[in-house]
């Protein structure tokens, strides 16, 4: 199969992007993946709307078969003007094309989004196709004059290219999806993107609806024979126009099949939940094994899918232990197989989701400090209660043995620690470094205690030294070399971060802050930290860089 680059716009890119929504949406992982997959000629962003938006709880993304997932974000973003700064703040490759999604209730605040980011983006992406947000995407491309307005006003105040992108679920419209994209293409858009997700579908387990929002779009493998289906009514009613196309897209057969539809080569291919699971290094080899696959005839891009577990598991609230009025010990009934260092999701059905350390694996035990709705109702279940886990996710934490280790932990980070102390101390050294406001929230001091020396500061001084953990560090005769595994709150990260890279260097220096993470399995990006990784699957214990 002929793959070369197309142009759109003024610019000449290689036929490929991930579609909004899905990995790069934090800017500093938009900006991370367009300098490293060279393969990636377009970068769609998050759908921005006009004003803050925070989006459903989680629950937010459920797997209904392998390969196939429901999500409902909830079109979760920072505003028009706030995204435009944070745009401004990155380098974006000069020979990429940055493909802004963007999102109105109407014409006016459609327009109003494209003004703020027309000096940032190379185009725009209609969204008139999310379907389970009120009053925006579908709701409003399902109406072909309403998409004929709304691309018509933005095509009045942008010279870039603008793409509609439109849903599939057409089946009661007259004419379906082809009358809808005409009426884009006659308003003067660029080309068209399709398709959004199916659905909306609701997904049980147990008799419970998992998604906090209960229904969400349906996206994946399940979808692709109706992308097709839509792509072609398309092209029968518009013609050879420009086209985004996406909709269960994860190896070389799936482009042929889409390909052989349309006939033509200006078009894109949007590869999305097909990502799901992969760190940014198989990303990275995912795109180039795709293309010599449509080269050669080949399909090894296959071996490079992941299988990733999101099943929930019902388990039994053992015991509660109290440590103090807002900080509880979860002890279940089960086991789990996890390595030092990874994590799980907690659901309670009607309330939400939230991921959790796993302080222990034999049984499996939470420590849980009060912070919001979810965790205020976690902590109020008493023994003999149920709730449903997934996991475990994230990599784990591995070290030579005969190692020097020092482990930091403040707070509930205290919680990520113990693992890691008992599966290291049986070959290397331990010293474990804890820190709280008080000796109630200082977890596990007994245990850690078995697996090595331990030194414990308290705010107020009820517990060991009084003061912080970097007041601990900078008492003690720690051994040059050592391995540091810090788990704990953002400023305490930063206090101890320089004073370990004067004793070791970056290579053997690892930290977890607590990032929203809301997926778990890489794809809804939210974890990104300040290097545009994504920590629930390249952590949650990072390198030091």
């Amino acid at each position: 199969m002929k793959l070369e680059k197309i142009k759109i716009g003024n610019k000449k890119v290689m036929p490929f992007t991930i579609p909004s929504g899905i990995i790069t949406t934090q800017v500093k992982c938009l900006e991370k993946i367009a300098q490293e997959i060279p393969e990636l000629g377009i970068l769609t962003t998050k759908s921005i709307g006009p004003n803050v938006r925070a989006g459903n709880r989680e629950p937010i993304l459920a797997q209904y078969i392998p390969g196939g997932f429901v999500n409902a974000v909830g079109l979760t973003n920072p505003g028009a003007e706030e995204f435009a700064q944070q745009l401004s703040t990155i380098n974006f490759p000069e020979d990429k094309f940055l493909l802004a999604s963007i999102f109105g209730s109407n014409s006016a605040e459609f327009v109003y989004v494209a003004e703020n980011l027309e000096e940032r983006v190379d185009g725009f992406e209609l969204n008139l196709s999310c379907p389970h947000c009120d009053k925006v995407g579908m709701a409003l491309g399902q109406d072909p004059e309403m998409v004929r307005k709304i691309t018509k006003e933005v095509v009045k105040v942008t010279k870039k290219p603008v793409f509609a992108k439109l849903t599939p679920n057409t089946e009661k419209i007259e004419g379906g999806i082809g009358i809808i994209a005409r009426a884009a293409i006659e308003a003067g858009a660029y080309g068209i993107s399709a398709i959004n997700t199916v659905g909306p579908i609701p997904y049980e387990v147990d008799g419970f609806l998992v998604l906090t929002n209960k229904v969400g779009g349906k996206s994946g493998r399940g979808i692709r024979d109706v992308g097709i289906q839509r792509v072609k009514e398309i092209i029968e009613t518009v013609g050879n126009i420009p086209m985004i196309i996406m909709g269960g897209i994860s190896n070389a057969r799936d482009v042929e099949k889409y390909r052989n539809v349309v006939g033509y080569d200006n078009v894109v291919f949007g590869i999305g939940t097909s990502l799901v699971g992969m760190k940014d290094a198989e990303i990275i080899k995912y795109f180039p094994t795709l293309i010599n696959d449509l080269k050669n005839g080949t399909n090894y891009v296959i071996e490079l899918l992941k299988k990733v577990d999101m099943n929930y598991k019902k388990v039994n609230l053992e015991r509660k232990i109290d440590c103090a009025c807002d900080l509880k010990l979860l002890v279940t009934n089960i086991s789990i197989e996890a390595e030092p260092g990874q994590f799980v999701f907690a659901w309670i059905p009607g309330v939400g989701e939230k991921p959790f350390s796993i302080m222990d694996n034999n049984p499996l035990t939470l420590g849980v400090l009060e912070r919001g709705e979810f965790t205020k109702k976690f902590n109020s279940l008493e023994e003999g209660d149920y709730f449903y886990i997934r996991g475990p996710y994230g990599k784990g934490v591995s070290v030579p043995k005969k190692s020097n280790m020092v482990l930091v932990g403040g707070g509930c980070g205290i919680a990520g620690l113990y693992l890691l102390a008992k599966k290291f101390s049986k070959d290397s050294s331990i010293l474990t470094l804890l820190a709280a406001k008080d000796k109630e929230h200082i977890l596990y001091s007994k245990e850690f205690e078995k697996c090595g020396r331990v030194e414990i500061a308290t705010e107020n001084g009820s517990l060991g030294k009084k003061g912080l953990v970097s007041d601990l560090m900078r008492n003690l005769d720690l051994k040059k070399g050592s391995y540091f595994l810090n788990c704990g709150p953002r400023q305490m990260i930063s206090a101890v971060l320089p004073l370990e890279l004067e004793i070791s260097s970056p290579e053997r220096i690892f930290f977890s802050i607590d990032y929203m993470t809301r997926c778990g399995v890489g794809i809804c990006g939210s974890c990104a930290d300040e290097n545009g990784r994504r920590t629930c699957v390249e952590g949650p214990f990072m390198m030091y860089k």
